[in-house]
């Protein structure tokens, strides 16, 4: 008798539907865009972007759960193809890059809805301030790379806003030469950590 029940739990737990758990993902960096839109003067957005962006989430495809976002991005790296704007924007009207070298984006926890869309609501650390900021993000395609390293990867497009005055980044906002709210811009592709 003792065998036959032994027998039919092993039977059970081997019939039980397997959930995939959670896995790592890392941004790649040469497909990873973080990029954003500012007024200026009234006339027209510059569009920027930094050009050095790392990070990694866990994702369980099974719940649709994104967890444990990290993003890190080198203030250093901010590009808006002109020089003279750039050196500017390094220095402690903006971003402050010898005394701020990084800002970070974190998060806990999100759910894909049905359509792969989800609100990723964490916090963003800038110029030593921490607020609190949502991402909307689209999962595009979910797919083993056509080539290459052939790793299982995430298509991901985000976009966001903040008040940069929020942060300490008050610069040009009182006599509206820069405008206050940032546009964020985001798309990467995201691969399966080993």
């Amino acid at each position: 008798m003792l065998k036959k029940l032994i027998a039919l739990v092993c039977v059970l737990m081997l019939a039980s539907p397997v959930y995939a758990a959670s896995e790592r993902f890392t941004l790649d960096k040469s497909h990873t865009t973080v990029a954003f839109l500012v007024d200026h003067v009234g006339f027209a957005k510059t569009l920027g972007y930094f050009s050095s962006v790392s990070g990694s989430f866990n994702y369980d495809a099974e719940s649709g759960v994104v967890s444990d976002v990290s993003i890190t991005v080198e203030t250093k790296s901010v590009q808006s193809d002109n020089k003279a704007r750039d050196k500017h924007l390094r220095k402690s009207d903006f971003l402050d890059v010898k005394k701020y070298p990084e800002m970070v984006f974190t998060a806990s926890s999100a759910t894909l809805n049905d359509k792969g869309m989800v609100d990723i609501t964490g916090q963003l650390t800038l110029l030593g301030e921490t607020q609190p900021l949502t991402l909307q993000a689209t999962l595009n395609k979910s797919d083993n790379y056509p080539f290459g390293h052939k790793k299982l990867t995430l298509g991901i497009s985000a976009r966001g806003s903040l008040l940069r005055s929020d942060y300490g980044m008050d610069y040009g906002v009182a006599n509206g030469l820069v405008g206050d709210k940032i546009d964020l811009i985001i798309e990467t592709e995201a691969n399966k950590a080993k």
